[in-house]
């Protein structure tokens, strides 16, 4: 098991399953993201359903794209980003399901035996998609929020919900009416859970 310590802290074990969720640097006003850390860090390391609370209101701001560029919604954008959470797939981890929305990702995935660990796994996916995206935008400076939110999911049925949710995120954003309409949405066949 490896702590990390940033902003927030993060609990990594070599194995096991995680939801993880990354967004485009300045997505979100200082003041609000202030607000949800301090709550986050309370119930960082317990299953405090203050943390759940605390999760969706930072999605909710996430989705109501309230500042910031939404890069991904140019489709060469979120096609590169794709391209970066499918590489790692059958070499670091099993890739379960990801949404790519406006201006974020969610990612769930089970870590393989002989993983770089996720801390370098994640560096990897944004900085390749970085750069990539840069070049193709013709922009430079920060282009991923250098922190994640992250989670080791636990069981069965919590592996149930979080599917459900990343799946159903454009739906509930307003994007789509059915989840399999929002074109950067992906889930492995054994794992479709609507």
């Amino acid at each position: 098991m490896v702590i990390h310590r940033r902003n927030l802290p993060h609990l990594y074990f070599q194995d096991g399953t995680y939801f993880i969720t990354y967004r485009l640097a300045d997505t979100l006003p200082s003041s609000k993201v202030a607000e949800i850390k301090a709550s986050l860090k309370a119930a960082a390391l317990s299953d405090d359903p203050k943390s759940r609370k605390a999760f969706k209101k930072y999605d909710e701001l996430l989705d109501k794209c309230i500042r910031g560029e939404k890069y991904l919604n140019n489709p060469n954008i979120a096609s590169i980003c794709q391209d970066t959470l499918h590489y790692p797939d059958g070499k670091d981890y099993f890739l379960i399901c990801y949404c790519i929305m406006p201006n974020h990702v969610h990612l769930v995935f089970e870590l393989l035996e002989n993983n770089r660990g996720i801390s370098k796994i994640m560096q990897s996916i944004k900085r390749v998609s970085a750069h990539r995206s840069n070049l193709l935008l013709n922009r430079e400076g920060a282009f991923w929020q250098d922190e994640s939110y992250d989670r080791l999911i636990r069981d069965k049925r919590e592996l149930y919900y979080v599917i459900r949710y990343v799946l159903m995120n454009p739906v509930g954003a307003g994007l789509v009416e059915n989840w399999t309409d929002w074109k950067y949405t992906y889930c492995h066949p054994n794992y479709i859970v609507i």
